[in-house]
């Protein structure tokens, strides 16, 4: 593909994707007014791939018997190149991570390269994956075959200012329950086993670990039951937490002395622990060089500028299921500005900010920019 051929089609591209925004964020703002969490997305798994059938894709509902996932495939080229969207929300916050916006800009990327797959050598397929907040829905993907094979995977995801390279933090998501045995807390406490008490130490247990670990080690969670009455001995008490570290291997050398804080607890109040993964852990990010270089120079001939060493770049280290998909393909996951601050991700702020002109704004640039990645390194690696 030479120089010419090549800028040919990302003109085109970028043209499909500014005639494309009305349409993109009328689905953004669907999105957003219909927050779904996790493995519970079924309008929003039916309303995204609806712009990619109407631009020819082939679509996949249900894809690899995941309900809320699909997959949709255009053009016949050799170098295939694979697009995430993301579209579950934050229990109680809403789209306070912008995946409404990830959505589409991943249908915006995808139709801009459909509009010359074929001329370009490409395939281009979008991948809609459920249950990224906590629900690991693309391991659960790739356990079934997904992303095998790609010559490029990638997304873009919404913060407070433009960072290119993700460095996420591996990390394991766990239910914990403790099962005592209720009991009249002022008539008969010595009949009482008492499981709010289990929580209470294995957190002050956290709490003194904490100066002993790595500093790139996490761990935070919640009670998600702490008991049903005040005048009755909780009989059970459950939580969800959370362990990060800079690695897998960091994680499972770390997570033995996490779970042996909870342990504690059990011990000192003869309550018995149940600790059970609520998915597979997530993995560190591998990105490509190349094609993250080649995001950087399109996304700046756009008009973004990239942060680094600020509080609002710390996003790049939120941890992300496409960290397992980088284990596994050539991948990107670039971090979009939406000019949100002082708002965070995972604020409610943030989600007032996943509507409006910067978010708008971040759409239009982002698809342009990974339409124009998918080109580039298609270009120089045929």
């Amino acid at each position: 593909m030479t120089a010419d051929v090549r800028e040919a089609y990302r003109s085109r591209a970028g043209a499909v994707v500014r005639r494309d925004m009305d349409a993109l964020v009328d689905l953004s703002e669907r999105l957003h007014a219909h927050p779904e969490t996790a493995w519970e997305e079924h309008r929003a798994a039916g309303w995204v791939p609806e712009p990619l059938a109407d631009a020819g894709f082939e679509v996949t509902p249900g894809y690899l018997g995941l309900e809320t996932s699909f997959h949709a495939t255009a053009g016949s080229g050799p170098f295939r190149v694979g697009i995430c969207a993301e579209y579950d929300a934050l229990p109680g916050l809403g789209h306070a991570c912008g995946h409404n916006l990830i959505s589409a800009i991943a249908v915006g990327a995808a139709r801009a390269l459909a509009a010359v797959a074929d001329e370009a050598g490409l395939t281009v397929e979008v991948y809609g994956t459920p249950a990224e907040e906590g629900g690991g829905g693309k391991i659960e993907m790739l356990d079934r075959g997904a992303f095998v094979g790609l010559d490029l995977a990638m997304m873009a995801h919404p913060a407070p200012v433009d960072v290119v390279e993700a460095e996420p933090f591996a990390v394991s998501h766990s239910h914990v329950e403790f099962t005592g045995r209720a009991a009249h807390a002022a008539a008969y406490p010595e009949d009482g086993i008492n499981a709010a008490d289990a929580f209470t130490i294995s957190q002050v247990a956290l709490g003194l670990l904490r100066q002993q670990l790595p500093a790139s080690v996490r761990v935070h969670g919640m009670m998600t039951n702490g008991g049903e009455a005040p005048n009755a001995i909780p009989a059970r008490t459950e939580g969800r937490w959370y362990v990060r570290a800079e690695s897998l291997e960091q994680l499972a050398e770390i997570e033995p002395r996490i779970w042996r804080c909870f342990e504690a607890g059990a011990l000192a109040t003869g309550c018995e622990l149940s600790v059970e993964a609520e998915s597979k852990p997530y993995a560190e990010f591998r990105a490509d060089a190349a094609a993250l270089e080649s995001y950087r120079r399109n996304a700046t001939a756009l008009g973004r500028t990239f942060e680094s060493g600020t509080r609002a770049a710390r996003m790049n280290r939120a941890s992300t299921d496409m960290g397992n998909v980088s284990q596994v393909v050539p991948a990107i996951h670039p971090y979009v500005g939406i000019n949100s601050l002082p708002a965070l991700n995972h604020q409610p702020e943030f989600a007032a900010r996943c509507v409006g002109a910067d978010a708008e704004a971040a759409v239009h640039d982002a698809a342009v920019a990974l339409a124009w990645t998918a080109l580039d390194t298609a270009g120089e690696r045929r």
